[in-house]
């Protein structure tokens, strides 16, 4: 086909022409783009395979599994903590949940921890009044102050918790009524039961086919319940709590200093002390819980920089005590690639900026030469997040997963579009620079129907969105370069960029008016009932 005279032919012997060859030389302009360009394409490619890595622990240790849990002939007392913060839409919900709960009242301790400023106070009390009504033991715990964010409010709690072991939901959750009696079984476990310190499990989602956001999160959350998860977990290394349907002993919060709030991601920060402490993870994706996604981009945005910006802080806090503790070297190793992961999003907007001027500089050191030495990073980096989230759906889905091919475009898209919130929050990690726990609001949306628009809470999108789409335009104007020069191969690069940019940024603008355009998907099944921190 090459040999043929035609666009083909032609391109072909333009990167494979070798009559300048020696003729270019670098000048010191040319290394000042070259050597940062390749070091950042370089990190971003080693996280890329270390995605690889987890992929090969989760199918390699497939049999360090949970068994069936043992027979239980006495329960104990547990804890039900329901931490909220003007949740005014979906408190009832979850209260409603917890009611049905399949285990012995009389061992049942449930605390609606209601950090509220609005009208949620009303609904809450009167919420836990009807129930307590009606015999359920509930209490309802109000603060005049968020000191602590939800870390505090947790702390507050068991200042009066009765019970031995501690079960957390956020208030978008819905827990299944059997919850209690999947997991509190396997701290009983006579065979090292009591070196459990928490049980996690896996999330599902209410409303995954909302809209094309909705299915874009449940794949990245999805990636990290399965692979993550899973590939830590069955490999023995340090894996954490993810804020929400898992249940601690109460005995390893207090041996690793109880929820202490100098991070964004109290779970993780709980988890990794308690870890330290000798304490082992246990993690059950067979149960399931179902919790409803964020609709709105904001909203979306607001939750995927905290958790970027809590675990940077976390790994600031905790990472030098991995290193200097007796833990095994893959333990220690696994632990840094978790909590740096995303300081890949300030790379990614490094590395966009230098996109356009490392192609102009490279276009005089012949295409061929470049494609020999960036086509395998760039493969390393965005074909493991393919691999990643595709294994996982595979694995939940093994008969529909081959659809999820169409969204991968989206997902990367999406990653990418998130890249300069995100950065934004690591580099003020990495700074000390303190912030707000900026909650991820919640409609009460299910499935395809429902609407936010009208509703309250939500995000404000600030000047971000206008930067967002300022790159967007700048890869537009990419692209146009890289067809005029014939450089093809860099054209489904760009095009990411462009979408992923332009895409969050009008989203963002245009929120309410997109509430109505929704870009609706049809998949296949919902999840009724069943991450976190996903990185891409």
């Amino acid at each position: 086909m090459a040999a043929q005279p035609g666009p083909l032919s032609h391109y072909w012997h333009k990167i494979t022409d070798r009559t300048f060859a020696g003729v270019y030389h670098a000048n010191a302009f040319d290394l000042a783009m070259m050597i940062p360009y390749f070091i950042v394409l370089f990190i971003l490619a080693t996280y890329g395979l270390h995605r690889y890595v987890l992929l090969y622990d989760y199918f390699a240790y497939r049999k360090n599994v949970p068994g069936p849990p043992p027979t239980v002939s006495h329960w104990p007392r547990v804890t039900l903590q329901l931490p909220i913060f003007n949740e005014r839409y979906v408190i009832e919900r979850l209260v409603d949940a917890v009611s049905l709960f399949d285990y012995p009242r009389e061992l049942l301790d449930i605390q609606v921890l209601d950090d509220s400023t609005d009208e949620t106070r009303e609904v809450a009390r009167a919420c836990v009044d009807r129930h307590a009504a009606a015999g359920l033991p509930i209490s309802y715990i109000h603060r005049t102050n968020r000191e602590g964010y939800k870390a505090g409010a947790l702390e507050n709690g068991l200042k009066t918790a009765q019970g031995q072991f501690v079960a957390i939901f956020d208030a978008d959750f819905i827990p299944q009524s059997d919850f209690l009696r999947g997991t509190i079984p396997y701290f009983l476990n006579p065979d090292g039961g009591e070196n459990i310190g928490m049980v996690q499990t896996r999330w599902t989602y209410l409303n995954s086919d909302y809209s094309l956001l909705t299915r874009v999160e449940t794949i990245l959350l999805d990636g990290h319940f399965v692979i993550e998860h899973g590939g830590r977990s069955r490999r023995g290394t340090f894996f954490n709590f993810n804020g929400t349907a898992g249940v601690w002993r109460r005995a390893a919060i207090d041996a690793a200093g109880g929820w202490e709030h100098d991070t964004l991601t109290e779970d993780t920060d709980l988890s990794y002390r308690a870890q330290l402490k000798g304490w082992k993870f246990l993690y059950l994706p067979n149960i399931e819980c179902a919790s409803e996604l964020p609709v709105d981009m904001n909203g979306f945005k607001a939750q995927q920089a905290r958790w970027a910006k809590g675990l940077m802080q976390t790994a600031k806090k905790i990472l030098p005590k991995v290193f200097r503790s007796d833990v095994p070297l893959h333990v220690k190793t696994e632990a840094f690639f978790h909590l740096t992961a995303n300081i890949s999003y300030p790379l990614m907007v490094l590395l966009s900026t230098m996109l356009l001027p490392a192609m102009i500089v490279r276009f005089y050191q012949g295409w061929f030469q470049m494609l020999v030495i960036d086509l395998p990073l760039f493969l390393a980096s965005t074909c493991s997040i393919s691999s990643f989230y595709l294994a996982a759906q595979k694995e939940l889905h093994p008969k529909t997963w081959l659809r999820t091919f169409l969204y991968m475009p989206f997902v990367m898209a999406t990653g990418i579009g998130l890249s300069v919130r995100n950065a934004q929050g690591v580099i003020e990690a990495i700074l000390g620079k303190k912030s707000e726990f900026a909650r991820t609001p919640k409609f009460k949306i299910e499935g395809k129907s429902g609407t936010f628009a009208s509703k309250k809470y939500k995000n404000k999108s600030g000047w971000m969105p206008y930067f967002e789409i300022g790159l967007g335009l700048y890869f537009a104007l990419a692209v146009i370069y890289a067809v005029s020069n014939e450089n093809y191969a860099t054209i489904p690069f760009l095009i990411l960029f462009v979408w992923g940019y332009l895409y969050t940024g009008f989203m963002s603008l245009s929120q309410s008016w997109f509430a109505h355009l929704r870009f609706g998907v049809n998949a296949p099944e919902m999840r009724p009932a069943s991450s976190g921190a996903p990185g891409f």
